[in-house]
């Protein structure tokens, strides 16, 4: 949703690079370009100019002037400031002292609060609470069975007495439903209320009708994020009219501008509390002001994918495989190894996703975005289509046992040949690493066996080497050294060549192998 303001912050912070000091006109033009970018990006006027004053007058300070690099301070500011405006800090749930905590769910008809029920109540579940989803809309059509569908795919209670298709009282089952959650001892009660196509005074007074009745601890306004400045509209007829405490986005993943995201708290004053980020239930999550401002910057968001690898893995598996990729050359690590790990990351969620969590990973996002999820699928079903002889020990896969394997997992010979070769490879290269070897064709880290020691037992034997006596070759020696330091020089911090972030990038030969 913020690539395209993503990339328009990225081309003006690089205008920036390079220079020791900014002038005026430096600060005037960045700002220019930020203001374009975030009008652009559907962000409300009034947000927009008091993000830019505040950048300027930031920026035009002793904090950038006496900085010794001022386009990053430049960058820090610009950070700051859209933490600022999506929110501040992360906003939690406030819960009750006697249960249950009731939560209400308000917002137009088609915004997904049927669907984000479910997923609300898979997080809580997960969290160790016990919800109960009350299907309170009774107006749209099957609007019932689809909160009673989604929570039993999220394995949660339902309270639905009424059959809806406009038949029952909604503001009656609310109330109604505190006492059903009291006897069966749930803790959160999670109320689904019906919508409207537009702004009504019938909606309102519906809405204001059951909060009235069940007097919720937590009323949550879900907006759909795609529909840029009329969200920002909605959201402050809602306040005015009901009133609520916290902002739901639901389809972050569309490709609209995200506009309503920035905006929407400044403008109403209540923080966004969750992001819905997917069609899948367990595609929601609290809302980090602080991760999504790193991730429009193109800084990735380590802190998200840690957390969502620390729920996926154990700390005792991971151990186990630590040791096994340790051990003589990795040779303890087989495929059966190879396939739970990746059966492990296709739990974290896309593996495209996943990616663009990685910092800098912007510059090459549209290869990231090709990436064909289904790849995964296959390597699996070739792995799945080996005897328990072959996945322990693939050096036995002849010609033979590849063509019953690929016609078991229904590929061709060459992409069973081309999996075992990349198992080889990528078991090496993770061993190396377990070992403290470092990434092949990358200089070790401090601490690890390819860190400074190694590297100046290197810098010995290069010193060490021999020179030709012939003149004219050594000439020759000398230039092509010289060129390749030149070469280096002219990279970037991360090792990519100069120029165009992205452009003419490719893997090194080492991970070409493990890419297909």
């Amino acid at each position: 949703m913020f690539d395209t303001l993503s990339d328009r912050l990225a081309a003006t912070f690089k205008n920036l690079r390079g220079k020791g000091r900014l002038s005026e006109a430096d600060i005037d033009a960045t700002a220019r370009e930020i203001r374009i970018a975030l009008l652009e990006a559907d962000v409300a006027l009034p947000v927009v100019r008091a993000f830019i004053k505040q950048v300027k007058e930031r920026a035009a300070g002793a904090e950038v002037s006496q900085a010794l690099n001022p386009a990053q301070q430049v960058i820090k500011i610009v950070n700051e400031e859209l933490v600022g405006i999506l929110g501040g800090e992360t906003r939690r749930l406030r819960f009750a002292k006697q249960p249950p905590t009731v939560i209400m769910l308000a917002g137009l008809q088609g915004s997904g609060k049927t669907t984000l029920a479910g997923k609300l109540g898979l997080w809580l579940k997960g969290q160790g609470h016990s919800p109960l989803l009350v299907a309170a809309d009774l107006q749209r059509p099957n609007a019932v069975t689809q909160l009673s569908v989604v929570a039993e795919r999220a394995g949660v209670a339902v309270y639905a007495p009424e059959p809806g298709n406009g038949v029952g009282d909604p503001v009656k089952v609310a109330k109604d439903s505190i006492e059903y959650a009291r006897a069966k001892q749930f803790d959160v009660v999670v109320v689904d209320t019906a919508g409207r196509l537009g702004i009504d005074q019938e909606l309102m007074q519906q809405a204001a009708d059951i909060r009235d009745a069940v007097s919720p601890d937590e009323v949550l306004f879900v907006v759909d994020a795609m529909i840029g400045q009329d969200a920002v509209n909605t959201a402050e007829a809602f306040r005015d009219g009901v009133g609520f405490d916290g902002v739901v986005l639901s389809k972050l993943d569309g490709d609209a501008r995200g506009g309503a995201a920035l905006s929407i708290a400044h403008v109403t004053g209540r923080q966004i509390m969750f992001a819905s980020n997917g069609e899948k239930l367990d595609e929601f999550d609290a809302f980090h002001p602080d991760r999504m401002a790193s991730r429009i910057l193109g800084m990735g968001d380590m802190l998200s994918l840690i957390e969502k690898a620390e729920q996926t893995f154990s700390q005792e598996e991971a151990a186990q495989m630590a040791s096994k990729l340790a051990s003589s050359k990795g040779k303890d690590f087989t495929l059966d190894d190879f396939l739970a790990q990746m059966e492990q990351v296709r739990k974290m969620g896309s593996i495209s996703k996943l990616l663009g969590m990685l910092p800098g990973m912007g510059q090459i996002k549209d290869q990231i975005n090709n990436i064909d999820e289904r790849d995964v699928d296959r390597t699996a079903a070739i792995i799945k289509s080996m005897t328990p002889g072959e996945r322990q020990e693939p050096t036995i896969i002849n010609g033979s046992r590849r063509a019953r394997i690929a016609k078991g997992s229904g590929v061709d010979v060459s992409a069973v040949k081309g999996l075992v070769e990349r198992f080889f490879e990528a078991r090496k290269m993770m061993s190396r690493m377990a070992q403290g070897g470092g990434m092949p064709g990358m200089p070790g880290m401090p601490g690890m066996g390819g860190g400074p020691g190694r590297q100046k037992k290197q810098l010995k034997q290069a010193k060490g080497k021999r020179k030709s006596g012939n003149p004219m070759k050594r000439k020759a020696e000398e230039q092509a050294a010289t060129a390749r330091r030149e070469q280096a020089a002219q990279g970037n911090a991360f090792g990519m060549p100069a120029g165009e972030p992205g452009k003419d990038f490719e893997l090194p030969d080492e991970f070409k192998k493990f890419m297909g």
